[in-house]
């Protein structure tokens, strides 16, 4: 064999070769990962939120809806917290760093699967968001709150909630990745706040009236609040769980392409 051929052979050796898609997702899964556990401190702020409008809304409005018939607020009032703790939280401010620290571009010069890229992150962000609601159930364990559904009901509580936190953090990845500016992304997340006033949020939907009874109609969050409440104090309600998982679907099928479609711009600008 020549020289020519042998030096040929060593670099397509050390060339780097795919790894696989599922071993690419678990890779970038297990770095978020990681990250979250070095920084637990950023998850202190929506566990706060969260935690903080459930007493304050019940403090304020308990005695107003004893009075109106409705025998057990807190139970209202656990989804709207745990929507509180789980939307929102990803790791989009953590792959803005990347963009700006150089890291994204060195990851898309290895084979690493482009998609796994993202998904990885979601993952964790999914993982993320079942651990929040922990803390919340903890508090509504802690004032009376009980499951009439059982622990049945409290897996399809946490796994539903968490599904939307996942879908609707492809706002924020679409964000990131169409900006790169951590500071644009970290006010994003406030444009979910008046989503969930306009909503059932305070009262049943059929005590509310005029302009805000149809926004809240039209509202997601309205029936992803409605399915919470259905395993907490409802009882099974086939018709609840479907129109929250429709909501899921619905937000899914503009939050995700948004962020597929600013990753091709991202890679491809890089």
């Amino acid at each position: 064999m020549t020289e020519t051929a042998v030096a040929t052979r060593h670099r397509n050796e050390l060339l780097a070769r795919p790894a696989g898609f599922m071993r690419d997702l678990s890779s970038v899964a297990g770095r978020s990962l990681r990250q979250v556990r070095r920084t637990p401190e950023n998850l202190v702020q929506p566990v706060v939120i969260s935690l903080f409008f459930f007493v304050i809304f019940v403090a304020a409005l308990e005695g107003v809806a004893r009075a109106g018939g409705m025998t057990d607020f807190r139970a209202f009032q656990l989804p709207v917290a745990t929507i509180f703790a789980v939307t929102g939280v990803t790791r989009a401010p953590a792959l803005v760093s990347d963009i700006t620290s150089g890291y994204f571009d060195r990851m898309l010069v290895t084979p690493t699967n482009r998609l796994a890229m993202l998904l990885g992150l979601m993952i964790s962000d999914l993982v993320v968001a079942v651990l929040l609601t922990f803390p919340v159930l903890l508090l509504g364990f802690a004032t009376g709150v009980r499951f009439v559904t059982g622990p049945l009901g409290l897996v399809a509580f946490v796994l539903t909630a968490a599904l939307w936190g996942l879908v609707y953090a492809g706002f924020s990845y679409a964000i990131a990745l169409r900006t790169g500016n951590a500071t644009v992304v970290a006010q994003s997340t406030m444009l979910f706040f008046p989503f969930v006033f306009l909503t059932s949020s305070l009262m049943p939907q059929d005590q509310l009236s005029g302009w805000l009874s149809a926004v809240a109609t039209v509202n997601p969050v309205t029936y992803m609040l409605e399915a919470l409440r259905s395993y907490v104090s409802g009882g099974w309600d086939a018709g609840a769980t479907l129109r929250g998982l429709g909501a899921i679907v619905v937000v899914g099928l503009v939050a995700i392409p948004l962020a597929l479609a600013a990753l091709r711009g991202r890679t491809s600008r890089s």
